[in-house]
């Protein structure tokens, strides 16, 4: 793990700032985002923790904020598709995606400018920027204001479940960031697929809010097959084997629960502790999968045990992070 600078890390009990997704709000977070400063907002995935990604402690204060590791890249938040290719080479395959999707939860990994001037930190030593242009009105207009990148991985300490509501953000890292913008719930409920570009090809990095079979009907084309991740180092966000895991061991695939097992269900099962979806819906589990497990997370560690998930469109996405959740740990 490469070293954070002690001055990145931030204030102890420093006082997070609840804004309102107001004018005024609005404004009080793009300055502190322009201040260097640290600010959760929402977009229509999950909750971000943003800081200026032309401002090298600005980045260095969100691997010290969330403990994430730094040779894990971060993806950069912009307005627009213009703003994407200042810093981003998008062609081909990648300029069909962005036209076709953003804004979207999509993410496009592809070659770094050198101009693009933006802090080392953010792509962690790679020559590729990971990009996206968030699907929130409130998520662009703070884009806007900023004048900047702004580098936002989920607002969570590294490695727990991801944050849908600000409530999510404060349970996890109030004391330690600037501010958080209250938008509400989250509509999507997982991260952004991301798709790598780099290479000419398109390739699925890590399935999420945009479902593979949208994304294959766009190219026209299936996707290429992924490369390896060598020793475990991503070459993009939310590769690490285990992530988005709560305190309670995850079982998965379980059709009966073991005594003392909670059951987060799907579709009509009896005796779940909390259902993702009654009605067998995946884009309702997908906004109910991080609310669910945090919830389960808060009632106490016994394991908790979940309903098979069928693996297409959104239950892709859903599968990987619960893989993860369920991977072992260090």
């Amino acid at each position: 793990m490469s070293h954070i600078p002690a001055s990145a890390t931030p204030p102890a009990g420093q006082e997070t700032l609840h804004l309102a997704d107001d004018d005024v709000g609005l404004a009080r977070a793009a300055e502190l985002l322009r201040a260097g400063r640290l600010v959760a907002f929402p977009t229509e995935t999950v909750y971000g923790l943003g800081g200026n990604g032309r401002d090298g402690a600005a980045v260095a204060g969100i691997y010290a904020a969330k403990g994430r590791p730094s040779f894990n890249p971060l993806i950069l938040h912009v307005p627009s598709l213009d703003a994407a290719q200042e810093i981003g080479v998008i062609e081909g395959a990648a300029l069909d995606l962005a036209q076709a999707f953003w804004p979207g939860p999509l993410t496009l990994v592809v070659r770094l400018r050198a101009s693009a001037g933006v802090a080392s930190l953010v792509t962690a030593g790679l020559d590729t920027v990971a990009l996206r242009v968030p699907d929130l009105a409130l998520a662009r207009a703070l884009l806007e204001q900023v004048g900047a990148p702004v580098a936002a991985p989920s607002a969570n300490p590294s490695g727990r479940v991801s944050p849908t509501r600000a409530a999510h953000v404060l349970d996890g890292l109030s004391g330690r960031i600037a501010a958080v913008l209250d938008g509400g719930p989250t509509q999507v409920g997982v991260e952004s697929t991301i798709i790598g570009a780099s290479d000419g090809q398109a390739r699925l990095l890590r399935p999420g809010g945009l479902p593979e079979e949208a994304i294959v009907a766009a190219l026209g084309r299936p996707l290429a097959g992924p490369l390896p991740v060598p020793g475990d180092r991503p070459v993009a966000p939310g590769q690490l084997s285990s992530h988005y895991a709560p305190a309670a061991p995850v079982r998965l695939g379980v059709t009966m629960p073991a005594p003392g097992e909670r059951l987060l269900g799907f579709g009509p099962v009896a005796g779940a502790a909390l259902n993702l979806s009654e009605a067998g819906d995946l884009a309702q589990a997908a906004a109910n999968l991080f609310d669910h497990m945090r919830r389960l997370d808060a009632e106490g560690t016994a394991p908790i045990a979940v309903s098979p998930i069928p693996n297409h469109g959104l239950g892709r996405a859903i599968n990987d992070r619960l893989r993860r959740a369920a991977a072992p740990r260090d």
